[in-house]
Parts: structure tokens; sequence; C-alpha cells
């Protein structure tokens, strides 16, 4: 077994709570497993929400628990350079699109449209821009309207020329393990970027990893969906694939993900109120070293 580097990558846009200190050390442990290193990576790429304090906060309440990581820790908002390399060689390559559709229009033709088809996101987009000519394209962008840029992912994995797969180590949403074939046409004509943010989550996440020499990927069920896509763009970018393992999600009472939006309760907040590090380890099932 190789020595496995993996990573935790929050967004500083709130507290952490259980769910995120189960990520956490899940990821720490499985790098622990090989002797291999643990990483932690801010993703602050959406200027409009990261903030400092969060930052500070998540440093902090890892150390709590008694989790180290190397430095120096990579902060999104400093490598939009990165994310706009990938960007212009998926241009270049002719498989991404200017899309000037606005959330409202999108929203109202999907309406529109009796069988819209699905994605794991929700509607998928209708591909209003996908056939606009080269000279309208460039007309608009030159008179400064705002577009975001779409994978034309039909023609990418055309592109990319033969199957791909990842390799699940761990278990999926469905028990999946092994050689997993990827379907990244589940997400459609998915945005890679916008003016307000740089670069995407998926396109974002396969750069950093591949950059940062993350050869496991360890996160929730919920981003399984997630990585077919994200084996598409690893490939179309020669970028290589690392492992996956998707654990487990933190519910609270009622069976309900744990989520900021949510107002989950802060490790902060049981920390001040008397927990130990080692009671949250035992609540979510790691004995404490």
């Amino acid at each position: 077994m190789t020595d496995d580097v993996t990573r935790f990558a929050p967004s500083p846009t709130g507290l952490l709570h259980l769910g995120h200190a189960f990520a956490a050390l899940f990821a720490s442990r499985a790098a622990q497993e090989t002797g291999g290193r643990f990483l932690l990576r801010i993703e602050d790429i959406d200027a409009t929400r990261a903030r400092g304090d969060f930052e500070r906060a998540i440093e902090e309440d890892l150390t709590w628990l008694g989790l180290s990581w190397e430095r120096p820790v990579r902060r999104q908002s400093e490598h939009f350079a990165d994310y706009a390399a990938a960007l212009d060689r998926l241009k270049a390559q002719g498989l991404v699109y200017p899309c000037f559709c606005t959330r409202k229009e999108i929203a109202s033709e999907i309406a529109e449209s009796v069988l819209a088809p699905q994605g794991p996101d929700g509607p998928l987009y209708p591909g209003t821009c996908r056939h606009r000519g080269s000279m309208e394209r460039e007309e608009r962008i030159e008179s400064g309207e705002q577009h975001a840029w779409r994978l034309d992912v039909e023609r990418a994995i055309a592109f990319a020329g033969s199957a791909l797969s990842f390799d699940e180590s761990g278990s999926g949403p469905r028990g999946e393990r092994g050689a997993i074939a990827a379907c990244p046409e589940i997400f459609g004509d998915v945005v890679l970027a916008r003016k307000e943010a740089p670069a995407s989550y998926h396109l974002a996440v396969v750069v950093d990893d591949a950059l940062q020499g993350v050869t496991l990927v360890t996160r929730g069920k919920d981003l399984f969906a997630a990585t077919h896509l994200h084996r598409l763009l690893q490939a179309l970018l020669d970028l290589p694939a690392p492992r996956c393992r998707h654990h487990r999600l933190i519910a609270d009472a009622s069976g309900k993900r744990l989520a900021k939006r949510d107002s989950a309760t802060a490790l902060k907040t049981l920390r001040e109120s008397g927990w130990s590090a080692a009671r949250v380890q035992q609540e979510l099932g790691f004995t404490s070293r």
C-alpha cells in the first residue's frame, strides 16, 4: 500500500460542526493508516462569503481535535492563475463555450419543458447557448456582456476518447466499490467558471488535488456523483485520478444531514459547553489516541 496523501478542504463560510469533524478525522486517519500525509486546503474561492475569522476558527477547531497538517496551507484565492490556465486549455480544445443566459432565463426555459432532464443537482441546463455561432459569441463577449463558461459535455466525452472509470476504495451511496464507470453526462453542460467565481468547485478541486499530489480523495457520500464529472475533467486536463473513499454523513436527531445553512451546532459551541476532543471522537465512532 502506498503512502497516501489526503486532504480536508473546508470553505471558510461558517463554523465547523460534527460533520466537518468526522470528515477531517476520516481523512487524517486514512493518511495515518499508510504512513502518508494529511493536508488542509481552504476553499475560499467565493470571496463574497469567505471570511478570515472563519478560517482562523477552522484551524483552532482542528488543532483542538488533535489534528496536524502540512504547511503552508493552500488557499484557493491565492491560485486563480492555476484555474485560469486549466480553463484556457479547455477553451483551446474547444470543449467549453460562453453562456449568456441568466438564472431566471434558464429557470423559465426549464419550466416550459415538460420533459426537462434531471441531474444530481436538479434540472439540467437546456443547452440554449451551446449552438451559438462563434461570431455572435465574440461580439457579445467584446461588448462586455456577462457570461459563464460551460463544459460541452458531449464533445468533452468524445474528446476523452475512451471509457473512463474511477477507483472507489471505500463504499459509495449504494455500496459501490472497485472500478466505477464514469458517467459525467449526468451533470449536463455544467458551469466551470463565472465572473464572480473564476472556477467552479468541480474545476478547482481537480486542479488543486493534482497540484497537491493528493492520492486518496475522502469526502461524504453526498459528493459521490461529482466524482463522475471530476474523472472527465482529469482526463481532459491530463491530470492523475486519485482513488476515492466516500464516507457516511453525520445527521442530527431527526436524521437530517448536518449543514451550516441549518445552523448545526458548531464545534466551538460544543467545546465551550464542556465537550472534550475525546468525546467528539467517541461520538463520531473514532477511538481517541
